[in-house]
């Protein structure tokens, strides 16, 4: 008789990740940390491309990260649509430069993290494993 193989308790939730920066470097980096530990990335150049996916299906995915800086719409257009369109998934910022009044707009919009850029790979992943 055989035993029954039990579920791995360890197991980390796979996530669905929607990345916007305008940097292409950036956004491959992110797709492979975030790859490696399981979950899945999709990633734009820009806040209007990310708002065009989210607004065709607000639940594909479980957080967004956007840079601040983007052309079209920069990250903090994107939060306050995001907020506007009742998207219930974790919102984190990536900036290299955000002054005490776009933290402070930032933080209005309920995002769930700001981080500053760079951003390295294993503050990313202690992060995601306590999303």
């Amino acid at each position: 008789m055989s035993t029954p193989v039990a579920s791995n308790p360890t197991k980390k939730k796979s996530l669905r990740v929607l990345y916007a920066d305008d940097l292409r470097e950036l956004r491959q980096l992110l797709e492979v940390v975030l790859g490696r530990e399981g979950h899945k990335v999709d990633s734009v150049s820009d806040g209007h491309l990310a708002l065009k996916l989210i607004s065709a299906n607000p639940s594909a995915f479980d957080v967004v990260i956007t840079d601040h800086h983007m052309p079209t719409v920069s990250g903090l257009e994107l939060v306050a649509r995001l907020r506007e369109m009742n998207y219930t998934g974790r919102i984190i910022v990536f900036s290299s430069e955000l002054s005490e009044a776009v933290d402070a707009s930032y933080r209005k919009h309920k995002v769930d993290f700001i981080l500053p850029k760079p951003v390295f790979p294993s503050d990313l992943r202690a992060l995601f494993a306590t999303l």
